[in-house]
């Protein structure tokens, strides 16, 4: 080209993600077969393997990244149809394991499938275990724990394990973080041995099992812990007592609704999140909760009233009359020797039967930087009267509460006295929920709940209050897995 002729236009370098043709990039092709792997393994079973008609790389990829095998989204109809597929994918799988999930007291699979499945090479380094078996045999048991170097999740259920000595078996779980076990008899020496077996534990789940009365915590890892109890007596031995002896990284301790625990938390210095904590009382039974010296309990006069009611009434009218009666005179949860106040606690979930504020303002003197309450309460006695009774109290307490959560609002007077505690009082509240009925659900019902809860004169200007139908506290109900246990707010619903 002469010099000083036209120079020719350069061309703009193609904008990442688009080719010169002006089409989209293929980004995903350009990864490392690893990463792709890793993608594949965490789809669900179904679509992982429908990555197989994407290209003749990716069914090469589908059978060497980490299974995922999940028996709840194979193809439904016939159960041996089930376990063919299940078969199938073992024996054309080259491994490793990622996750397994087998039900079989949803989708049966025959013992020999289970025990095939169990020893496929495809489960090699397997990472999570959910595996819910009510004939769980000693041979698949053997074959469980051939996982144990390897894995990080387990949640095994529908079992009984009374007749296993853990103890004996030496069994070392190193990577172990989240473990659950659901409906599941074991005694309480091999559950202790096995929660010591787990170094590395930060999550565990004790839902409805039995063979044990008592839990010991003595776990330098320990972040979450979360028991449902049987609320209906059974010919095994029920979890009674818990123990935390020394657990310096629990931030959450959980419990179901109506529990009847006695707890004792000796050593937790990062304790936040409790509940729930509650006055129900059954065959005689109190739940207590000490925390350090301080112990929150259920009035022992009204429990042994309620269980004399329930052991001596015939008719079953009388004794539901007797008993509603009686918790007119509940004075519900108290908290004896407060000598030394719990710093910690920022989440609490009550659960009373009276919705009672003596004993909140007692639970927050207790817990004197609670910033979030969550509360079911099914009944509302007449009371909650404070302008006067704690007039005294108002100069001196400095509330930090943030967030109020109350279920089963119906507009009564103890419960409107209740909230107005904390609407003309609470100076940093930023949100008051409140759990309503669909019928309520109507804007004269609302309009005139914001006039008697004086919202207009709220002492923080910033607080929004919410009327919303259906459950706006969570309960171990909603746990649906081991892995639902690590939200900062378990009570809080989503």
């Amino acid at each position: 080209m002469d010099a000083g002729g036209p120079s020719p236009k350069r061309r703009r370098p193609a904008s990442p993600g688009v080719e010169e043709d002006g089409g989209c990039a293929d980004y995903i092709s350009a990864l490392p077969d690893a990463v792709l792997g890793d993608i594949i393994s965490l789809l669900p079973t179904k679509e992982g393997a429908r990555t197989r008609i994407l290209a003749s790389r990716w069914r090469d990829l589908w059978l060497s990244a980490p299974l995922n095998l999940d028996c709840r989204e194979l193809t439904a109809g016939r159960n041996e149809v089930r376990s063919d597929v299940v078969s199938r994918i073992l024996s054309s799988h080259r491994g490793p394991g990622r996750r397994l999930y087998i039900n079989t007291c949803i989708h049966w699979i025959p013992a020999d499938t289970v025990e095939a499945c169990l020893r496929s090479a495809a489960l090699d380094n397997l990472e999570e275990l959910d595996f819910i078996n009510h004939l769980l045999e000693k041979p698949q048991r053997a074959l469980i724990l051939r996982f144990s170097p390897t894995l990080r999740v387990a949640n095994i259920g529908g079992c009984n394990l009374s007749d296993v000595n853990f103890h004996e078996l030496h069994l070392h779980f190193p990577l172990l973080k989240l473990l659950g076990l659901v409906n599941v008899m074991i005694s309480e020496s091999s559950l202790h041995s096995l929660i010591a077996g787990c170094p590395a534990l930060e999550c565990l789940l004790i839902d409805m099992c039995s063979g044990f009365r008592r839990i010991q915590i003595n776990s330098p890892t320990i972040r979450c812990m979360a028991v449902r109890e049987y609320g209906i007596p059974i010919e095994s031995l029920l979890l009674e007592q818990i123990v935390i002896e020394k657990a310096p990284c629990l931030v959450r301790l959980l419990f179901e609704r109506g529990s009847i625990l006695q707890v004792t938390v000796l050593a937790a210095p990062k304790l936040e999140t409790l509940g729930f904590i509650s006055d129900k009382c059954r065959s005689g039974e109190l739940s207590r909760l000490m925390i350090g010296s301080t112990v929150i309990q259920v009035c022992p006069v009204v429990s042994q009233l309620h269980f004399y009611v329930q052991k001596n009434c015939l008719s079953p009218d009388l004794c539901t009359g007797l008993i509603l009666w009686l918790s007119y005179l509940i004075k519900g949860l108290r908290v004896d020797n407060l000598i030394t106040v719990v710093q910690t606690v920022k989440i609490l979930a009550l659960d009373m039967h009276n919705l009672s504020l003596d004993t909140v303002i007692e639970l927050m003197r207790c817990f004197p930087c609670l910033e979030k309450l969550h509360i079911q309460s099914f009944q509302s006695r007449p009371g909650n009267l404070w302008r006067r009774k704690h007039r005294n109290l108002l100069r001196c307490f400095d509330m930090s509460l943030k967030t109020l959560v109350l279920q089963l609002y119906r507009g009564k007077k103890s419960q409107i006295n209740f909230l107005t505690f904390f609407v003309l009082n609470a100076k940093v509240l930023e949100s008051v929920t409140l759990g309503i009925t669909t019928r309520n659900n109507n804007e004269k019902f609302l309009a005139e709940q914001r006039r008697k809860l004086e919202l207009e004169n709220r002492v923080s200007r910033d607080a929004q209050f919410h009327f919303i139908t259906g459950s706006c506290v969570r309960s171990s109900y909603d746990i649906k897995h081991i892995g639902d246990l690590d939200l900062t707010d378990p009570f809080a619903h989503m």
